[in-house]
């Protein structure tokens, strides 16, 4: 990490330089723009240093002009910041400032501005929430509110909530436990409903549930802001969360919960114990699940690959990997009528005591949501223990995959023997190094590159850059694997329709659609998804389709809007969105 200290003052006129452009354009004088009735407002933002306080005076009160030149503008002056940190932290205090050009930003400019507002950017304000000051938006709930939760939900300003983004910050990005941190991962998906799902952002509310941390240096900071104490567990824990739930039934039976950066040993638990009489998603299990077999799907219409003809190596055995599994399991049985045995052949995964196997589970030594994937392999017999692969390389060479899928946060654990491996192995080895943020990728894309000698089928979880081949061959693009395109479509198409539960059924359906709207030059340049410049666009396909489909299998409490014919749903889910 860099040292906190970091230019301080660059920072602090940058910001000042950000909000008073943006002043100038069309701006009524001062005396007009402040209600002298109205108690005047003060902002700040603290720099990347945490030094130099910067209090911004007046900013909630300032009436921009709404004309696209404010937005170029501020575009410009965003620019003008060198960090990705500083970045973050100029949209923030601009959503207080101004939330109509904060929104008109979102959603006018989304591929430009989502690396700063969610992943890889809100790693690292995740980790720095309490040193760089953060004015938090969202709900905390602590151990202090067991038998009131309630109660603090009907006391939310907002009343009218549709979506919920909750974490309990235990296990954020590929970052661990970041306690009251992890914050900051809510307020960015949240950001992306109205971005992307075109929800009014006034009916969004992402919640902490800071119920302590297990992490000792957080615990021994001072700067810290969260519950000082060790997390709760057991018993305490569950009937907390259930607590929770029962509450916001209460207040508002049909809100859609979208469970965030839960560790793997609590997110699997409530993920099955709500999910069928619940609204509920876990992001990290079926969002990624649901943008990882897109990409899959994607590459085979790239490489002309069967399904059926995979074999899919999981490096790493968390949420991610597990969601990807048991979709692409889903798909095989349900599309090509495989049997449970025969589809649970094509996904192995290989964890931190290597492959998951049968050995291993009759030891006692898996959990509960390995034991589907534990193989019965022929080193595993007695007296062949040593033709057992010691690493990853020697499992690509026994298992020859055709797929590669990285949720490890082991950065760099792809390496040239690997890839290169792949390569052998396939004409289009499928590498998909998964990880978040960008420090914690398997690989890069220009190393995949390189070492698969541009035959990679290429999907990452953080963002990479194009690579220019030269003038012959042109671009290779780096497909972004970004849950953005799944979950806000998601929640959209549940509030919509008031959907009693969200099957993976549906997300089956989400998957195919996803990976069919590219064009064949699309997906030769590396595209396997559409570019985010038309993210809006395809969310209003993802949401209608699912809207029909939720109607159609009995599943809309709402069973008014299910009157219309498939070419209705589109415009219908187009006047619904929210536009700044």
């Amino acid at each position: 990490m860099r040292t906190p200290c970091r230019r301080p003052v660059v920072f602090a006129t940058a910001v000042l330089l950000f909000v008073a452009v943006l002043k100038t354009q069309n701006l009524k004088s001062s005396s007009e723009s402040i209600n002298p009735r109205r108690k005047r407002k003060f902002w700040h933002v603290r720099p990347a240093g945490g030094m130099h306080a910067v209090g911004l005076c007046g900013g909630a009160e300032s009436q921009l002009a709404e004309t696209h030149g404010n937005v170029d503008k501020a575009i410009q002056n965003l620019d003008t910041l060198e960090q990705p940190i500083d970045r973050y932290m100029a949209m923030r205090a601009l959503e207080e400032s101004n939330p109509k050009l904060f929104h008109k930003l979102l959603q006018q400019h989304t591929a430009k501005i989502l690396p700063y507002v969610y992943t890889p950017t809100v790693g690292e304000a995740c980790e720095r929430y309490h040193e760089l000051g953060i004015k938090t938006r969202g709900l905390y709930l602590t151990p202090a509110d067991r038998g009131s939760i309630l109660e603090k939900l009907k006391a939310w300003p907002k009343q009218d909530i549709k979506v919920i983004v909750v974490t309990d910050g235990e296990r954020i990005l590929g970052l661990g436990d970041l306690g009251a941190g992890g914050m900051g991962i809510s307020e960015g998906k949240i950001m992306l409903y109205s971005a992307i799902g075109g929800i009014h952002p006034t009916a969004l509310l992402p919640i902490c549930i800071d119920i302590g941390t297990n992490n000792e240096a957080l615990l021994k900071d001072e700067k810290y802001k969260g519950v000082r104490q060790r997390r709760l567990q057991g018993e305490a824990y569950s009937s907390y969360i259930d607590e929770f739930i029962q509450a916001i039934k209460a207040w508002s039976p049909h809100i859609f919960v979208q469970f965030e950066d839960f560790a793997n040993h609590n997110a699997f638990v409530l993920l099955n114990r709500y999910r069928d009489d619940t609204p509920c998603f876990n992001d990290d299990i079926q969002g990624t699940a649901t943008i990882g077999l897109a990409g899959i799907l994607a590459g085979m219409r790239r490489s002309g690959g069967d399904l059926t003809k995979q074999k899919f190596l999981f490096f790493g055995a968390g949420e991610a990997a597990t969601g990807i599994a048991e979709l692409i399991i889903m798909a095989l049985k349900t599309w090509y009528n495989l049997s449970d045995e025969e589809a649970r052949s094509r996904c192995i995964l290989y964890d931190s005591k290597g492959l998951v196997s049968k050995r291993r589970k009759d030891a006692g030594g898996l959990q509960p949501h390995k034991l589907g994937f534990a193989h019965d392999f022929p080193w595993d017999a007695d007296g062949k223990e040593d033709e057992s692969p010691k690493n990853l390389l020697e499992a690509v060479r026994k298992i020859k995959p055709t797929a590669l899928i990285g949720s490890a946060t082991r950065p760099g654990a792809f390496t040239k023997e690997i890839i290169e491996e792949m390569a052998k192995l396939n004409a289009f080895p499928i590498i998909f190094p998964l990880s978040n943020p960008t420090s914690k990728a398997e690989c890069t894309f220009e190393d995949a590159l390189r070492w698969s000698s541009r035959r990679v089928v290429f999907a990452s979880g953080s963002p990479f850059e194009h690579v220019d081949l030269g003038p012959a061959t042109g671009k290779a693009y780096a497909a972004q694997a970004n849950n953005a395109y799944i979950f806000p479509a998601v929640g959209h198409a549940a509030v919509i329709t008031k959907a009693k539960s969200i099957p993976d059924e549906l997300l089956l359906e989400v998957a195919k659609k996803l990976a069919d709207m590219q064009s064949p030059s699309d997906l030769e340049s590396g595209r396997l998804f559409p570019p985010f410049t038309y993210i809006r666009e395809v969310s209003i396909k993802l949401i209608a389709h699912m809207c029909r489909r939720i109607c159609e299998l009995g599943l809309a409490q709402d069973t008014t809007v299910c009157d219309k014919s498939p070419s209705e749903w589109e415009q219908f889910v187009s006047g619904l969105m929210y536009t700044a």
